[in-house]
């Protein structure tokens, strides 16, 4: 069908879209929504989410890797605490700097060309991982997956969203969150099934796979609609549209509505226009949605998790923690994943953070009332081998933190970790969606890189008996042990336990009185709330 055929039709839908929608307008976009043929815009979602796997993948390539290179017989690259701290934690750094530029790249180049850039610094910086003749290669490797994973980061929730429509984008937005912890999971396997045969250099190259088989097929996916029609392309904005929602679909009133909003927001977003509230209230809300998803603690559990087990005596084998939490993750983000389009965002946001807040309640409060002197010889006992022992009962009350850990992750991963994403990509507006999102990135990055130096004057103590505490087990624990402050047995670990609650709560209060619900509504239909602050455009 032709666009002029459909253009009567479309200004009059615009001009009830623009005031209240209608119940005619209402049914009519449930019909075209049944209408669409969505197996074009699948594939282009899996292709542009290679980019999460990939960082997945490189964000915990050191697990596997550091050990062999502690080991290895060339001085060279042989790891001491303080460079393996540095290998493993200039990650986080390369983010912050992908974060950054993204605020420019993904203005200036699109959303699919910045994913697809990124492919240039994650190629080589596992190119020069897999040839490191030294320390400084393998760091420099490091910074530029980083860099690339920072850029993904920003780029492909924001392409994702612009290229969905309302009846699938909770679905496909929590796509980035599932394929980075698939990624994560596919390198453990790799580093513990494969590790004696494939050497760690392999598990670089192996990480070049899915960043080539990405940039490949990014080359046929189409540009976001919406990027190009900012960009004055509106019959390369037509063809997309076409690509994506099917030829025999009436994808020209879509195109109509998103060409209206676009057509408001032609310009970049200026200083003197920050003032407007539609444009700093969504970014505002974006940002603080996540300063407060890394205040509620999950990068210092994460990061930590093998340190917080054993201060509170969990008896849990080393080479099953990351797979446990990967799979704990994956299979709550597949639930948030098929439940954001039918419960919403709002429900599961406050589901995820009411399920955070018990976790570290309980966490805090067994910590405090657990006597120090019992976790101390029950952790104790545990590296005596069992041999050693006459046989005891068994002391469930130590399942406590592990099921507590575990609600934890689950709670996060099912609401604040994949929602805030998608959230940030639907509420900013168009002419800030790349610089915004990009600051999302940034904030995110550097609280969590903040938070864990305060945590670790906690966590990493004197253990019982007034030995040190064991060398740390992950890399960013150990770059932080190399600052270690004369004062961190000030509080106990139950303090920042509790605090995190405290923040859980403040989350709760926040999704009620100020993150909307976006589930079944347009990006345009949004973007006219924040303009308006008409809540029957959300209705």
């Amino acid at each position: 069908m032709e666009p002029s055929a459909q253009e009567p039709l479309v200004r009059k839908t615009s001009s009830s879209y623009r005031t209240f929608p209608q119940s005619a307008v209402k049914r009519l976009d449930k019909e075209y929504l049944r209408s669409l043929h969505n197996k074009r815009l699948y594939l282009a979602a899996f292709v542009a989410v290679l980019g999460n796997f990939s960082f997945g993948f490189a964000l915990v390539y050191p697990s596997p890797v550091i050990p062999a290179l502690e080991a290895h017989p060339s001085p060279a690259l042989r790891l001491d605490q303080h460079t393996a701290s540095w290998f493993g934690s200039v990650f986080t750094l390369g983010a912050a700097a992908g974060g950054l530029s993204a605020m420019l790249l993904n203005d200036r180049l699109g959303r699919k060309l910045s994913i697809m850039f990124s492919a240039l610094p994650s190629a080589v910086g596992y190119a020069l991982m897999a040839g490191a003749q030294g320390i400084g290669m393998l760091l420099l490797g490091r910074v530029l997956t980083g860099y690339a994973g920072g850029v993904t980061s920003a780029s492909i929730p924001v392409y994702i969203s612009e290229i969905s429509h309302p009846g699938v984008r909770g679905l496909l937005g929590a796509c980035p969150q599932i394929m980075a912890v698939l990624g994560s999971l596919v390198l453990y396997a790799l580093g513990k099934y494969l590790g004696l045969v494939l050497d760690w250099r392999w598990l670089a190259v192996a990480g070049e796979v899915p960043v080539l088989v990405m940039i490949v097929l990014l080359c046929f996916m189409p540009n976001s609609p919406r990027f190009l029609l900012s960009q004055g392309k509106d019959d390369e904005a037509l063809g997309s549209l076409c690509w994506l929602r099917g030829k025999d679909t009436d994808y020209a009133r879509e195109y109509e509505q998103i060409k209206d909003s676009v057509r408001k927001q032609s310009r970049r977003v200026s200083c003197a226009e920050i003032k407007d509230p539609f444009i700093y209230k969504p970014i505002l809300i974006a940002v603080v949605m996540r300063f407060l998803q890394q205040l509620s603690g999950v990068t210092c559990v994460l990061v930590y998790l093998q340190s917080i087990f054993k201060k509170t005596s969990v008896i849990l084998k080393p080479e099953y923690d990351a797979t446990l939490v990967g799979l704990v993750r994956l299979f709550s983000v597949m639930i948030a994943a098929v439940s954001m389009d039918k419960a919403g965002r709002k429900i599961l946001l406050f589901v995820s953070a009411g399920v955070m807040l018990v976790s570290n309640l309980t966490m805090g409060l067994y910590i405090h009332f657990m006597p120090a002197s019992q976790n101390g010889t029950i952790a104790n006992k545990t590296l005596v081998s069992s041999a050693n022992l006459p046989a005891e009962p068994t002391n469930y009350i130590t399942l406590i933190p592990l099921l507590a850990t575990m609600f934890f992750i689950m709670g996060y991963a099912m609401g604040w970790g994949p929602i805030t994403w998608l959230l940030m990509s639907e509420i900013l507006p168009l002419k800030a969606r790349g610089v915004a999102s990009g600051l999302c990135v940034v904030v995110s990055w550097l609280t969590a890189f903040t938070l864990t130096q305060f945590f670790l004057r906690v966590v990493v103590g004197t253990a019982p008996g007034g030995c040190l505490a064991a060398p740390p087990q992950t890399p960013l624990h150990q770059l932080m042990s190399a600052f270690r402050p004369a004062f961190q047995e000030a509080f106990g670990l139950e303090v920042p336990f509790l605090f995190f609650a405290v923040i859980c709560a403040g989350n709760i209060l926040f999704t009620g009185c100020c993150i909307p619900e976006t589930k079944g509504r347009s990006l345009e239909q949004i973007e006219a709330f924040f303009r308006t602050g008409r809540r029957s455009f959300m209705r």
